[in-house]
Parts: structure tokens; C-alpha cells; sequence
């Protein structure tokens, strides 16, 4: 089997890990059909792979005080793209960012506690690029698995 492709006992360690990555050892196991060893090897080999790269947690970000996201398109003006990715960089309530093509540089992803709060973030960034900014409503479609490749 080639390095780059996963099987089914892979994509169903994948897919448990996804929905808890605290999942106990012997839980991971009876859910991809494995011992425990063989799914603590399984899972080593896509570590080391770079097919996971991390364990983490899913935030309640209301229950954290955080009520509102918003998405920002960001257009740094002439001279001033590495400054803004910067500012982006160091502002915590970025809590997701990407650099694109197209019109726009960057499209972030901002929590906040109030609009005065976004507003107090995007004047510090207005000085060196514009912005277009959304209020997130809500989130039918959650960072989900892509689909394994066939």
C-alpha cells in the first residue's frame, strides 16, 4: 500500500479521533475492529506520516463569553502586507486567518464579546489595509473530515 493512502482501518481511527480525540485506547480499537497495540501503532504511523498533526479540543465559544464571529476580508494597501499579516498574527481574536487569492489578501475569522470590541480591532487595522466585514449567524456546515480519498 502506498505511504500516501489510507485504508478503512485508518479512516475509521480518523473518524473516532475526530469525534473525540480523548478517546480511550480500547475505544479507538473496538471502533476501528483492531487490539489495542495494533490501534496505538496505526495511530504512531499517521503521526509520523503527517496524516494527524495534532489532538485537540472543540470550544463552546458562547460559553466562553465569545457571542459573536464575524468573517473579515482583509486588503492591505500598497506596502503594508507583511505588517498586517503581523497584526493579524499577534491579535488574539483572530482565531483562524487564511491568505488567498483573489481581490482580498486575507479572510479571517474574529470571536468577540460586543460589536464595540470588533470595531476597536478593525480600527487598528483600517490605518494599513481595508476590511469587509460579515457577522456569522450561525454554522450549518462545522470544520468536518474531508472526504478520504478513493
Amino acid at each position: 500500500m502506498p505511504q500516501d493512502v489510507l485504508d478503512a482501518v485508518d479512516e475509521r481511527l480518523i473518524e473516532a479521533l475526530s469525534r473525540n480525540a480523548r478517546m480511550p485506547l480500547k475505544s479507538l480499537a473496538e471502533a476501528a475492529g483492531l487490539s489495542s497495540p495494533s490501534a496505538a501503532e496505526r495511530i504512531r504511523r499517521l503521526e509520523e506520516r503527517g496524516v494527524i498533526s495534532a489532538f485537540t479540543v472543540d470550544l463552546d465559544l458562547k460559553a466562553l463569553g465569545y457571542p459573536l464571529q464575524a468573517i473579515v476580508r482583509i486588503r492591505p494597501l500598497p506596502g503594508q502586507l507583511h505588517r498586517v499579516e503581523r497584526l493579524i498574527q499577534e491579535t488574539p481574536a483572530f482565531i483562524e486567518c487564511d491568505k488567498v487569492t483573489g481581490e482580498d489578501c486575507f479572510i479571517g475569522r474574529l470571536v468577540v464579546r460586543s460589536m464595540d470590541e470588533l470595531d476597536t480591532i478593525l480600527d487598528g487595522i483600517a490605518e494599513r489595509a481595508e476590511t469587509n466585514t460579515s457577522m456569522v449567524k450561525s454554522s450549518p456546515v462545522k470544520r468536518r473530515l474531508p472526504p478520504f480519498p478513493r
